[in-house]
């Protein structure tokens, strides 16, 4: 956040919270002062929207401490905006993917599972093939920024770790009723076939991530019922393809103006677990769309959104240490970015990035451990058991039992006895890749939930400084509308 120091002479202008006609909530901020404030006529040509799912703050404190210790630094902690944004949903206290995302993106907000649709929209869940049926009169596609952006002639991208048909990525480009309608929403990437979201005017141009079963029909090894081959329709549309690490790298953004890269059946890997010889990383993917889409001469601008989406399919599994490493993994996709629009435009001066989460988790830290330092093959670190910051022995609870310094509110691994009756924790044991934290309540493998709590945003380049403070999920859309001039 930026701090400013202003004398009793100057005052403070304040204008009224209000809502514009396309649904974008316009935020009551003090102004700038002037020699620090980008002229007025000044907009972003380039949008990067970075999205790490599921990333709460206490996430990010821990894959701080896993990655560079408790006195180091990501490279999200050094981007010079920041606030905190509320994450609620139109219905539920704790929102799910589908509508945070969409409330970025759209400026509205709508109901638990719903992807980017009116607020009064109602979730219907789809048929076993994963198609939808809204019913008549059950809300209305509402625009977003991707689509605007396509109105004004910039090139768009996707970039993803999970399916591209999954809720985050797919509230950029497509309009739903429920998320889990996966068939329908990956027909309406194909430009010119049936279900195609016509807003995208020629498509987007670069879509990159997991999913290729909703692309594919059940004859193939897919889940389409309609038999349709949306591979085969958008190489027709003049799409280059990439199914895995070697046709990616084959992609040459100097002579591929649009592609498509699907690399696995459904969600890529953990980064813990990915083959780097088949499944690029969350950077190679940013770099190369970005590569793409700031190339083209043609167009206008550039908005590119990408996502690290498993850092909430581990926290889901309570599976800590894989969390912590997409959390890294989604970092270093960021530092790339800076690195690569640096290049193209030194100081970012026509170029607004913006990295945030869409909800918390319930992942907490435990006890007064002491300072663990990063985590290491000789050390655990913040995995690791709870350690008194005075003597340096194992913390223990009201049983006289060893803790890890990461649990979870609720989760699979949970002790329903004395826990003395258990074998003691180890360093070793709860440091594994595959190791669920124990959690408070129980719940169902792979079934711990979102959390409620406000999460961080920052940003930095052409317009970041309207970053700050407080702000409703949908009040980021409009700042990021007005600062690309959108």
């Amino acid at each position: 956040m930026r701090i400013f120091s202003l004398s009793a002479s100057i005052l403070l202008a304040f204008g009224l919270a209000a809502c514009n006609s396309d649904g974008s909530a316009s935020r009551a901020v003090p102004q700038d002062n002037a020699e620090t404030k980008p002229p007025a006529s000044a907009s972003a040509k380039n949008v990067i929207f970075f999205l790490g799912d599921g990333m709460g703050i206490t996430t990010t404190t821990a894959a701080r401490i896993y990655a560079v210790g408790e006195d180091g630094q990501l490279t999200m902690d050094t981007l010079p905006e920041s606030g905190f944004v509320k994450t609620f949903s139109q219905d539920a206290q704790v929102t799910d993917s589908a509508p945070s995302m969409a409330a970025y993106m759209t400026g509205v907000k709508m109901n638990n599972e719903v992807i980017s649709m009116s607020s009064d929209t109602r979730a219907i869940e789809p048929t076993k093939d994963a198609t939808g049926n809204c019913g008549a009169g059950n809300g209305k596609p509402v625009s977003t920024l991707l689509e605007l952006a396509k109105s004004k002639g910039w090139a768009t991208g996707v970039v993803t770790t999970t399916r591209v048909t999954h809720a985050t990525p797919a509230a950029t480009y497509a309009h739903v009723c429920h998320r889990d309608a996966e068939s329908d929403i990956a027909a309406q990437l194909v430009p010119g076939g049936a279900q195609y979201n016509s807003a995208l005017l020629d498509g987007v141009d670069v879509v990159f991530g997991g999913g290729r079963q909703f692309f594919q029909p059940k004859s193939a090894g897919g889940k389409r019922a309609d038999g349709r081959d949306l591979v085969a329709e958008l190489k027709a549309k003049g799409y280059g393809y990439a199914a895995d690490k070697a046709s990616f790298d084959a992609i040459d953004p100097a002579k591929t103006r649009r592609a498509v890269g699907l690399f696995t059946s459904s969600h890529m890997s953990y980064d813990l677990d990915r083959d780097a010889g088949k499944e690029p990383s969350l950077a190679d993917m940013t770099t190369k769309a970005i590569a793409m889409l700031a190339g083209r001469s043609d167009k206008q601008g550039m908005f590119l959104m990408v996502e690290g989406g498993r850092i909430d399919h581990a926290l889901h599994e309570t599976l800590a240490k894989k969390a912590l490493q997409d959390t890294v993994a989604f970092d270093q996709a960021i530092k790339a970015a800076i690195d690569a629009m640096q290049q193209r435009d030194p100081g970012l001066k026509n170029t607004l990035i913006v990295v945030t989460a869409d909800h918390d988790h319930t992942l907490v830290l435990n006890g007064y451990a002491k300072r663990t330092g990063k985590t290491t093959p000789g050390n655990p670190g913040v995995l690791g058991l709870a350690k008194d910051y005075a003597s340096g022995k194992n913390l223990t609870d009201a049983d006289g039992m060893p803790y890890t310094i990461i649990g979870f509110g609720n989760g699979e691994n949970r002790v329903n006895d004395k826990r003395s009756a258990a074998a003691a924790l180890t360093d070793d044991a709860v440091s594994g890749s595959n190791y669920h934290q124990e959690a408070a309540i129980p719940m169902p493998a792979g079934g711990e939930t979102h959390g409620g709590t406000d999460v961080y945003i920052a940003a930095i380049g052409q317009g970041a400084d309207s970053i700050r403070g407080f702000l409703e999920n949908i009040e980021v859309f409009g700042i990021v509308k007005k600062a690309a001039g959108l």
